[in-house]
């Protein structure tokens, strides 16, 4: 699957070809400041796609955070679409200085995907989850659970990338899309799955343990 040994995810690989000719250019023209400008938008290029190596926990159950970033919620909610009923929420906002790339929260199968087209509203609303163009993962855990993935685009986020198909087997930690430009992960898990920890706490995407599956 895509961008599992890259340090930079191959998404950037435009965006910085980009910038850096521009830089080029204006710098044989000799204009100073749009150089400047163009090369910094090539480091900040770099290093807003940069891709770097975790080690994911080998504890038995663990589900570990998908994506670097802020927690802003956790709590019990209604979700319709796959558990039709009570589940565990764990939202996780990243901003623009964050790692995008997302991890895969738990060993599992990828046995349903959605996307949905919507809004662009600032992702860490609470309408946003319901409003925003987002794509989803339901996967079947190791120990049977399901568990739903959903990336969600932000303000400036226009683009969410996802690599899984129905039926491919993911490992827990592994390299599984990501968001360009600021934005935010829902993770649900069924009602009741013990949470270790908080709103306000940060995470490290494919290291951080968010909870336990019995």
């Amino acid at each position: 699957m895509r961008n599992q040994n890259q340090p930079i995810a191959v998404e950037g690989y435009p965006f910085i070809g980009l910038f850096a000719f521009i830089a080029i250019v204006f710098g044989l023209l000799g204009w100073g400041f749009l150089t400047f400008i163009l090369f910094a938008l090539t480091l900040f290029s770099i290093y807003f796609f940069r891709n770097p190596e975790r080690l994911s926990p080998a504890e038995e159950g663990a589900v570990v955070a998908p994506a670097d970033g802020k927690v802003i919620f956790v709590g019990e909610v209604e979700e319709p679409r796959y558990f039709q009923g009570p589940a565990t929420k764990i939202s996780i906002f990243m901003n623009v200085f964050d790692v995008h790339v997302n991890r895969f929260p738990c060993d599992g199968k990828v046995i349903d995907t959605y996307y949905n087209k919507g809004m662009f509203l600032n992702a860490s609303l609470d309408k946003a989850a319901l409003d925003n163009e987002q794509s989803g993962l339901l996967i079947e855990a190791e120990q049977g659970h399901k568990v739903l993935c959903v990336q969600i685009a932000g303000l400036v986020a226009r683009r969410i990338v996802s690599y899984p198909q129905v039926g491919d087997q993911l490992k827990r930690g592994m390299r599984y899309g990501l968001i360009r430009f600021g934005s935010r992960v829902d993770l649900y898990l069924p009602a009741g799955t013990p949470v270790r920890l908080r709103v306000g706490d940060r995470t490290v995407a494919g290291e951080s343990i968010v909870a336990t599956l019995a």
